[in-house]
């Protein structure tokens, strides 16, 4: 296998630079479709870079590198924080705060790692820039608000993304996840869930707590959804088939001896199978208009919160790609992975084109602190990837990805 060319290898100054830059990001997190500080940082270093910079999907930016006739490979990167208050005692721990779409001000935090991710696509976007002696072709760089809300994909592709960028052949992305430092894991087919969240409002009449027989308390109405709710997935899925329904949130009433006149819970459900998410959807709305039914209640309003595309990777593309990492890490740090019900909307940016997708994950975590047991896993308030050897793996792995496609072999 090719030896990627020393130009497009880290140096010591720039993989200093590069964790500079990741706590940097980490101290300054953004919410959803908010990321206007950063949206400016990373147009910055990318027009910097030499890159031809626009703006997309309202906080997305995307970097095109042009450098001769070629292939045309994109590289996405997720740019939003999230509204958690962060504990992990780092130096550079964020101080952020936001404010979500109901005007309640929360902190903010990277705790998923899109910190890294952004990291690494401007170490890598700058290699390539500075490298191109050793590839010919076009690269483009999307750094995607959003992905928290499943939100940003679908903003930048309904904003012109492929009129305004190169369409290229294939679509890589990454993600840091909670495994050895210095590993990637990948696989083919499925890889991530789809998802589908709802509010549910249960409508019904409120009365004294005293007296009861003049309510329909949607309380116990509410309940009695949940519980059947329960039943679908253990019940109406196939053992074999995978499926999640998780009520997320259950909010009714203020005050002891008031019976209210609504409740509100939150449903996400999670599959891989388009045809056990039909079962599963059909379901759950059965169910809810039905209880109502028989409480005497007004229908129920269901309404969609997020919907997360699947995540599919080409399993051609895919078995290629691995075979570049085992080339670039060694057999023993290349993980052949299996689906996880997680979400993304990175496959969204490929599917609006009808091109194919490769994600992988690449770990953050030292071996002793996998020793030691489980750690902090994404969304927590505690995640903190170590910084070496994740941000280069980050980098070695997009590097050679993208090299894989565009590199004077």
């Amino acid at each position: 296998m090719t030896r990627i060319p020393a130009s497009l290898q880290l140096t010591t100054a720039s993989a200093a630079e590069l964790i500079s830059t990741y706590k940097h990001l980490h101290a300054h997190p953004e919410l959803s479709m908010q990321e206007h500080r950063t949206a400016d940082f990373l147009a910055r270093r990318l027009g910097d870079a030499g890159l031809e910079v626009f703006r997309c999907g309202g906080t997305g930016v995307v970097g095109v590198l042009r450098n001769g006739p070629g292939p045309v490979v994109a590289f996405r990167a997720d740019t939003d924080g999230l509204p958690v208050l962060e504990d992990t005692g780092l130096d550079y721990a964020s101080e952020a705060t936001g404010v979500l779409e109901d005007g309640t001000e929360v902190p903010v935090m990277h705790a998923c790692g899109h910190d890294s991710h952004m990291a690494v696509a401007l170490a890598t976007a700058e290699l390539f820039a500075r490298g191109t002696d050793a590839w010919a072709g076009t690269l483009v760089f999307i750094l995607q608000p959003g992905e928290e809300t499943a939100a940003g994909a679908k903003a930048m592709v309904e904003d012109g993304l492929w009129d305004k960028a190169p369409k290229p052949e294939v679509v890589y992305g990454q993600h840091v996840m909670g495994g050895l430092a210095g590993t990637v894991t990948l696989m083919g087919g499925a890889a991530m869930s789809t998802a589908d969240s709802f509010r549910v409002t249960v409508m019904g009449q409120g009365s004294h707590g005293s007296m009861p027989e003049h309510s329909i308390d949607p309380i116990v109405l509410g309940a009695a959804m949940v519980m059947r709710l329960q039943t679908v997935v253990s019940r109406q899925v196939a053992p074999q088939s995978a499926a999640v329904l998780t009520i997320g949130s259950f909010n009714a009433g203020l005050k002891e001896n008031v019976i209210p006149d609504r409740a509100v819970f939150t449903i996400n459900v999670r599959t891989f199978d388009p045809k056990v998410r039909r079962t599963v959807l059909d379901s759950l709305r059965r169910i809810i208009a039905h209880e109502a039914l028989a409480s005497g209640a007004p229908e129920p309003v269901i309404e969609d919160i997020s919907n997360f595309p699947p995540l599919y990777n080409d399993p051609e593309e895919a078995g290629k790609l691995a075979e570049q990492f085992r080339g670039e890490f060694g057999a023993e740090k290349v993980v052949q992975g299996t689906p996880v019900m997680g979400s993304e909307d990175f496959g969204a940016l490929a599917s609006a084109i009808g091109v194919p997708s490769v994600f992988w994950f690449f770990g953050g975590n030292s071996a002793e602190t996998l020793a030691a047991g489980a750690p902090p896993a994404n969304h927590s308030p505690f995640f903190a990837p170590i910084t070496d050897p994740t941000l280069a793996t980050g980098v070695r792995a997009a590097v050679r990805a993208l090299y894989s496609k565009v590199g004077q072999q």
